[in-house]
């Protein structure tokens, strides 16, 4: 479907030449209307006039070379190329003037003026006619169009991808075997219906693809499509609603109807809540609600399949709190595919398919970046190798190289390099504490995440960063690796004070941080004993959102009071215990700030050298990596 204020090629072609074609015939009756005399024409109006006897004379003696009559006039023409000319009588013609002797050379001719100014005489009549004609057809066009868009209206929206031009298959999608397991068995039954339904296996009706955004439902959609080699409709569940009731009922039964003629294929809906919503819900507004009319139709289509029709029913959604539970029983979506975020080996397979099509260093280690991605989705780390391939690019490198992908890391993960913002030396210096000081006291902390870089560099809206990396994926936390964490953020708040014996605004985002993780150990962890075993507060949101929308509260004062009694003595322990850290290694931590203030990028391995000495620091470093060898 052409998009708004776009014209398809075809269409802009025939425009132009139409309009070139109006163009010539506009010039062309212009210039046949204003042309002047042609220079023959104009010799014959200046011919000197003489009786007709003596052209009549002429032609017996042949001393013309052509007599031409046009009208009642007559024009002879001498040998010499000059004219005369006479007028003849009504009735006198060829015959009776004895103008037909055979053999006579003279060459008489007869010039119907009449049907040679034919032309000229009825152009304005022509010219009316072909506009009349052009408005016509242009009104006709208009009314079609109208009419073709008023009968479209209902018609869906779906983009149809034929089983020639679905390229993805399972090969392209990498790190979600559990999910593509799943859906094997969709392919198959695509491939051999019989199979399954000669053994009594009902025909799967649909699959419901759940997962944060950009884990690839969408390209695992296609990748079925392409596995089995069918048409594949995709939609958004947003194009089914309009603010005309009835619409959306409408572009549901054409999409099936379409769907069943093309069989076997795929009907991906994507963002499926936009119209499974719950029903009677917030956002409906009874059994008329467009919303609500277009599920219900969903909900009968899927219902009313064939059991011959090899019509499979794909949707995508990372809201499955929300859905209608009519939409989520047996015999409408009977597979539930759940996706998850990739972990490491997951992440390095992404990584590898999308550098397939990008010039790589040999040097280039994917495994090394898999290990700084944690937690990120299948998309982000497509634009991980987007931006490393235009770092590359900026600075005229043939190939992308491994500098470009931790750029491209730290990029996406803290924000863009903000190297013209100017800060001045002091506060520089309490950036420079303020960082170490978070690192000193991470380092420190046996459960916190190790330290990978320290930089002044202002990325975002921070002046300075200081980055921790976990060793491996982690699903489960312990209370001391919460306690651990807490005392690292206030680390830098922790050396401004002991350092300038001031507060400054800097550690904000740290207190906020801090502050989330006490309190959530309180109402969602159990980690308190006097508050007990028990969650305080419901959530918000879903997990598959990607955001939590926060607590509502269901706790009295007191317990409220409890949580931030809480909250506080945590906050002020870990505090006490970052101080102490720090005014333990006060010299270190002036020469670390020394060493930062010079180079402003400080990495772990610099970072060691100064702290624990060189001597330590490579033995360390080497039973780490020996570690990370062994697993």
């Amino acid at each position: 479907m052409a998009q708004a204020g776009f014209v398809p090629p075809r269409r802009r072609q025939n425009q132009v030449f139409s309009a070139l074609l109006l163009i010539f015939l506009i010039l062309s009756s212009v210039y046949y209307m204003t042309a002047p005399e042609r220079s023959e024409d104009e010799k014959l109006a200046t011919a000197k006039k003489v009786p007709i006897s003596e052209i009549t004379h002429g032609y017996k003696q042949k001393t013309f070379d052509n007599i031409m009559v046009r009208g009642s006039n007559v024009y002879a023409k001498y040998q010499s190329g000059s004219y005369v000319q006479s007028y003849k009588e009504f009735g006198d013609s060829i015959t009776t003037l004895g103008w037909n002797d055979p053999a006579n050379p003279t060459v008489v001719k007869v010039d119907n003026i009449e049907v040679k100014n034919f032309f000229k005489a009825h152009l304005g009549d022509f010219i009316f006619l072909i506009l009349l004609i052009a408005i016509g057809m242009w009104v006709f066009r208009s009314l079609a169009r109208s009419q073709s868009s008023a009968m479209s209206f209902g018609k869906s929206k779906a983009r149809i991808a034929d089983a020639k031009d679905v390229k993805t298959t399972f090969k392209d999608v990498a790190g979600c075997d559990e999910a593509k397991n799943d859906l094997k068995e969709i392919v198959d039954f695509l491939k051999n219906p019989k199979k399954y339904t000669t053994i009594g296996a009902k025909i799967p009706r649909g699959a419901l693809l759940v997962g944060a955004p950009g884990t690839g439902k969408t390209l695992l959609a296609r990748a079925v499509a392409g596995e089995a080699g069918v048409p594949f409709f995709s939609i958004s569940g947003s194009e089914f609603v309009e603010m005309f009731v009835g619409v959306g009922a409408s572009r549901v039964r054409d999409l099936f109807l379409r769907a069943k003629r093309n069989a076997p294929c795929i009907i991906f809906i994507d963002e499926i809540d936009a119209v499974g919503r719950q029903r009677g819900g917030a956002g409906f507004g009874g059994g008329h609600d467009e919303r609500e009319q277009t599920l219900n139709q969903i909900l009968t289509e899927m219902d009313g399949f064939d059991k011959d029709t090899n019509v499979i029913v794909m949707a995508a959604t990372n809201r499955p709190d929300v859905l209608d539970t009519a939409l989520l029983r047996p015999g409408r979506f009977d597979r539930r595919v759940f996706i998850d975020k990739p972990d490491l080996l997951a992440r390095k397979q992404i990584l590898e398919v999308h550098a397939r099509n990008k010039k790589m260093a040999k040097d280039c280690d994917l495994e090394v970046i898999a290990k700084q991605t944690v937690g990120m989705a299948g998309a982000d780390l497509e634009n991980i190798m987007n931006e490393a391939a235009i770092s590359a690019a900026r600075r005229g490198a043939k190939s992308v190289q491994q500098e470009d992908l931790v750029e491209a890391v730290e990029k996406v993960t803290l924000g863009a390099q903000k190297r013209s913002r100017k800060l001045s030396d002091k506060e520089k210096s309490i950036t420079a504490y303020h960082e170490v000081g978070h690192a000193i006291v991470g380092h420190l902390c046996k459960e916190s995440d190790p330290l990978h870089k320290i930089s002044m560099v202002s990325r975002g809206f921070a002046l300075g960063v200081t980055w921790f990396l976990p060793k491996e994926d982690q699903y489960t936390t312990t209370k001391q690796k919460f306690l651990d964490e807490i005392c690292g953020l206030l680390g830098g708040r922790a050396a401004e004070q002991l350092v300038f014996n001031e507060i400054t605004t800097g550690a904000s985002n740290d207190i906020e941080k801090a502050s989330a993780i006490a309190r959530n150990m309180a109402t969602r962890y159990g980690m308190d004993e006097e508050l007990g075993i028990v969650a305080y507060g419901e959530r918000q949101g879903s997990a598959y959102l990607g955001t939590d929308l926060g607590m509502s509260r269901n706790y009295s004062e007191d317990i409220a009071k409890k949580i931030d009694d809480f909250t506080k003595r945590i906050i002020d322990k870990e505090y006490e215990r970052a101080k102490d850290h720090l005014q333990a290694n006060r010299q270190k931590l002036d020469q670390l700030v020394a060493k930062l203030l010079e180079i402003e990028t400080m990495s772990f391995e610099e970072f060691l050298e100064i702290f624990e000495g060189k001597e330590k620091a490579k033995k360390e470093l080497k039973e780490a990596k020996e570690r990370q060898s062994a697993k």
